[in-house]
């Protein structure tokens, strides 16, 4: 299908920022601790997640809620809790329900929709780990790794490493490599004044 680019700019800006945390007097007294996917196995989605990109998991439990007796209110799901580099910002959920079953979306679109998440996935190894990650059951590949460069607020453009899948749940997914300097570095236009030119 066609590449889908210009849909994701901002997502991709929002990735290429500095990975440092703020200073003090920059803070807030919020941060986005966690994305949660409700998955209908867990284990499948650990297939993606921690074997073919190598999330750590740091929390792996089934919970329980109610009596079984009484099945009308008894609730039973799986929990896990995944991260990258940052144990309380950026961590991954996958939650399994049990009881009650959940319904699945009936309606899938080849396009990312209003109402559909996009997770962004810096990868510095995704030469290395796309092979897997095209292998991990029930995932579909919508584009595979290829360098993009979008304008660059000042001039210039950032260069990314850049792919798209939809995982066994069907949550989209961008896997990107950044090869430029961060969002929001200078850099001028003489240096590079291509924009959002793709390149083999």
């Amino acid at each position: 299908m066609k590449k889908i680019l210009l849909t994701f700019f901002v997502a991709l800006l929002a990735s290429a920022a500095g990975a440092a945390p703020l200073p003090e007097a920059q803070r807030i007294p919020v941060d986005v601790r966690r994305t949660t996917f409700i998955v209908k196995d867990a284990d499948t989605s650990l297939a993606l997640y921690r074997d073919a990109l190598g999330m750590q998991v740091v929390y792996d439990q089934v919970l329980e809620a109610g009596d079984p007796a009484e099945p009308a209110g008894y609730k039973k799901r799986r929990l896990v809790l995944l991260r990258a580099n940052d144990d309380f910002i950026g961590v991954l959920g996958l939650l399994q329900y049990f009881a009650p079953l959940k319904p699945e979306h009936k309606e899938r679109f080849d396009v990312p929709v209003p109402g559909d998440p996009i997770v962004v996935i810096n990868a510095a190894n995704l030469e290395q780990i796309w092979p897997r990650v095209a292998a991990v059951p029930g995932l579909q590949v919508i584009d595979e790794p290829e360098r993009i460069e979008y304008p660059r607020a000042g001039g210039g453009t950032i260069a990314v490493i850049q792919s798209m899948v939809r995982d066994p749940n069907g949550y989209w997914i961008e896997i990107n490599k950044i090869l430029d300097a961060a969002a929001g570095t200078e850099k001028t236009a003489s240096q590079n004044s291509e924009r959002a030119v793709r390149k083999p």
